[in-house]
């Protein structure tokens, strides 16, 4: 017997024929072989949402794999950060995503939320593992590295720093720089919840056990969090360091309310309709 019915608002269905977030995606493509990462991306719809990611090996399933390069990177981040700031449920998740208008390419602000959401967000896994780890979004004084890091691309991409990848025949190409990024207050305390969680790793005690100053935000999960028998990375409450079970809520916390405030773009910029 049904003791309480609350309502939940209105619920539009659409039957339209736009392009979808995917042939947005593929507007972007690189043939530069200065590759940093992979986006693993795959149908526009919720119900796909577990499989998009930044990862650094291309695999080999049925899904898109997109090359990201200097040029591409800010819609790669905007890709995946549109994909996951807003939660699935049972009443979205036949929801379509489509591609945007043309308001987001004048929001610099939301092109560097996006960015930021990306980076700290768990479906970026990257691994130093893998090969050089691109995606530090730190210098090593920011965080107390014990030496320099391989890569330092990240910073200064975010600074303004990196030549857009438009051409194969020189390091990171020679049209254009990347442009000085400006976040906002929200992103501001990502960064800074994740900056305490690379810290942290950093300032371990590393006489007993190996230590990986290219260490990635995956590998600094998997090294405090671990796996289980099947290999599976146990989830941040199985941390034995109670310090670092703060540290990784905090981080949580922050990109819940950066993607809280991401939410009302993706709507108004067309990736979702409401």
């Amino acid at each position: 017997m049904i003791e309480k019915i609350v309502f939940l608002g209105n619920k539009k269905f659409y039957n339209i024929k736009d392009k979808t977030i995917n042939h947005w995606l593929r507007s972007f493509q690189s043939k530069s072989e200065n590759i940093v990462a992979y986006l693993m991306a795959d149908a526009p719809d919720f119900q796909q949402n577990n499989h998009i990611a930044i990862i650094d090996i291309k695999g080999n399933a049925h899904i898109i794999y997109q090359s990201i390069v200097s040029k591409n990177l800010i819609q790669a981040a905007i890709y995946l950060a549109v994909r996951h700031a807003i939660e699935a449920t049972w009443i979205n998740d036949r929801d379509q995503f489509y591609a945007p208008n043309l308001l987001w390419e004048e929001d610099k602000e939301f092109q560097s939320d996006c960015l930021a959401f990306t980076l700290f967000h768990g479906q970026n896994k990257i691994s130093s593992q893998n090969g050089t780890n691109h995606f530090i979004p730190f210098t090593e004084s920011e965080v107390g590295a014990k030496s320099a890091f391989e890569s330092d691309f990240m910073t200064r991409f975010m600074r303004g720093k990196v030549k857009l990848d438009t051409s194969s025949d020189s390091l990171f190409g020679s049209e254009g720089m990347s442009e000085k990024l400006e976040f906002s207050p929200e992103a501001k305390a990502v960064f800074e919840a994740g900056r305490e969680v690379f810290a942290y790793y950093h300032a371990q005690d590393f006489s007993t056990k190996p230590y990986n100053v290219n260490a990635s935000l995956y590998d600094i999960k998997e090294f405090f969090q671990g796996r289980n028998a099947k290999g599976v990375m146990n989830p941040p409450n199985k941390a034995e360091d109670s310090h670092y079970k703060v540290l990784i809520a905090t981080l949580t916390e922050s990109l819940n309310t950066l993607a809280k405030k991401l939410e009302p773009k993706i709507y108004e910029y067309g990736f979702l309709r409401e």
